[in-house]
């Protein structure tokens, strides 16, 4: 009895979704180029995170080795948009991580990515002129920004010492940050992780490219190459805010808290103060008027789809809203902003989104090597449960290595999905051992005789899905060096993970107290109306 409860509970918990063909009379109108996902991306991503995220991070996290914390949050995103790339190719449907992986890798995780992109889901909506002009604005705001670091700031301030900072003390009242060390890192590598971590925030607006899916005129080919543009042109931003910013001020003289236009008072420039503030507040403009949309979105398609609270999607007759939905999220997030700071919230969402571009990478893993593609499988269930059960092969040391099939079949596909799964939990472990790595360089020789086993158990498994037959399915886009990217996104969203205080943890586990109210409840909800994949 209490077997067959359990392996009813967890054939809930790996269910798929299958995907929904749109009906013609009820399919929006395919109106986006290329260009207007690029702007939506760019005036998503380019918020007000911008002109403060820079200055909290560089003032107690990295100094003016800022850059290199935007190089290497560049560097991650980048890694998932490819993925995000790939999979919105060969799952041409709007949507979000959510259900990529509802229709991938089952109910479980669609139910975790869904909860941390309510969590870090802070996007506008708009395709109208208002938006793309507050975009042009906010770039060409920023772009003085830029300049004027360049023209007004001091290359001394990259290499501060205590000299300068005892000197800056007797012309300041207001309270300084830390020296640290001094110079271009002056609180060393850990503070170049740490900030690494905060700016993963400022990149995580681009996913809403993919929730415009079904408006692409052309969406196998506009949306990744939306994505990836979009990315470039906020790196590059963001990458010249940060220089611009530590030439303008001394890191230890940012006050906690301090916008982008504070900088032109510290140097004198008050004109320019006034026109940098304006590009702020078309930021704040956007972000606050539109940014319940994709989370009143995404709890919608949650509450449908019965991972939430049915109640909250509840249409209001006449407005066609969840006007429950809105006003739930409203009070939430109104109770988070006044009882976190700034920093904490700033450290929650980019764990969130770290979680996410991982699920995401662990997903193409699974997609280029099924042995039929899930889109392909609408409305014929049987024969996927009878297609995708592995007993029909056998399993040999030679079928890992040297396959006898050049497509996908149903054992490489369990293959490669087992690997991934191992896969995960070594690169998490290695990454735990790397946390300990003032001890490596110690020369421990018990923590690195663990590092090198979990370096070969890595790189033997990484051979077996290297191997594996891979989906030959014409699609537009595909990740390259598969799967070593996919890992090496892995690997760095979990390694930068690791570098969040225990409060985010606290923080982030807290937020995931109804995963446990729903798994209690789920034996108990009625058989919905949609059907799932077994």
């Amino acid at each position: 009895m209490l077997c067959q409860a359990l392996r009813r509970f967890g054939k809930k918990m790996v269910r798929k979704h299958p995907l929904e063909l749109p009906v013609a009379e009820t399919a929006p109108a395919r109106s986006l180029s290329t260009l207007d996902l690029v702007v939506l991306g760019v005036g998503n991503t380019l918020g007000v995170s911008v002109y403060i995220l820079a200055g909290e991070v560089a003032r107690d996290q990295s100094g003016p080795s800022l850059m290199i914390c935007i190089l290497v949050a560049g560097l991650t995103s980048v890694l998932a948009g490819l993925c995000y790339g790939e999979i919105s190719a060969r799952i041409p449907h709007s949507g979000s991580a959510y259900l990529y992986s509802y229709v991938t890798v089952g109910e479980l995780w669609a139910f975790i990515s869904g909860w941390f992109l309510i969590i870090t889901t802070f996007a506008h909506m708009g395709l109208s002129l208002v938006t793309k002009t507050l975009t042009l604005v906010k770039v060409l705001v920023l772009g003085f920004v830029i300049i004027s670091g360049f023209l007004k700031g001091d290359l001394h301030n990259w290499k501060l010492t205590e000299d300068d900072y005892i000197k800056a003390g007797l012309n300041d009242t207001s309270s300084m940050g830390l020296l640290g060390s001094g110079g271009f890192v002056p609180f060393g590598f850990q503070g170049i992780l740490r900030g690494s971590v905060t700016c993963v925030f400022a990149f995580t607006g681009f996913n809403i490219i993919v929730t415009r899916v079904e408006l692409a005129q052309n969406p196998k080919c506009s949306i990744p190459k939306s994505i990836m543009i979009s990315l470039f042109i906020c790196f590059l931003v963001h990458f010249g805010v940060s220089a611009a910013l530590t030439l303008m001020v001394p890191y230890y003289q940012l006050q906690p808290g301090s916008t982008l236009p504070e900088a032109f008072l510290h140097i004198g420039w008050v004109p320019a103060y006034h026109f940098v503030s304006f590009g702020f507040f078309c930021s704040l403009f956007t972000k606050v008027f539109g940014n319940m949309f994709p989370i009143r979105q995404q709890v919608y398609m949650m509450a449908k789809d019965g991972l939430l609270f049915p109640v909250l999607a509840r249409i209001q007759t006449g407005t066609y809203m969840p006007i429950l939905a809105t006003m739930i999220i409203f009070i939430v997030a109104t109770i988070m902003t006044f009882f976190l700071g700034f920093t904490d919230l700033l450290e929650l969402r980019s764990v969130g989104a770290l979680l996410v571009f991982t699920l995401l990478a662990f997903i193409v893993l699974i997609l280029r090597n099924e042995a039929q593609v899930q889109e392909e499988n609408e409305g014929n269930e049987a024969d996927v449960q009878e297609e995708n059960r592995p007993a029909a092969e056998s399993l040999t040391l030679q079928t890992l290595f040297f396959p006898g099939n050049p497509t996908p079949t149903a054992l490489s596909g369990w293959v490669v999905s087992v690997c991934s799964s191992l896969l995960a939990l070594l690169l998490t472990l290695l990454c735990l051992v790397l946390a300990r790595w003032p001890v490596l360089l110690s020369g421990d020789p018990v923590w690195i005789t663990v590092v090198v086993l979990l370096l070969l158990l890595i790189t033997g498994i990484t051979g077996v899905i290297w191997r594996q037959p891979q989906s030959s399915s014409p699609i537009h886009f595909k990740v390259p060096g598969l799967p070593l990217l996919p890992l090496l996104s892995i690997f760095l969203n979990i390694y930068l993970m690791m570098q969040m205080t225990a409060g985010t943890w606290a923080l982030l586990a807290r937020s995931l107290k109804p995963t446990s109210l729903r798994a209690k409840t789920i034996d108990l909800e009625l058989s919905r109306a949609s059907t799932y994949l077994v």
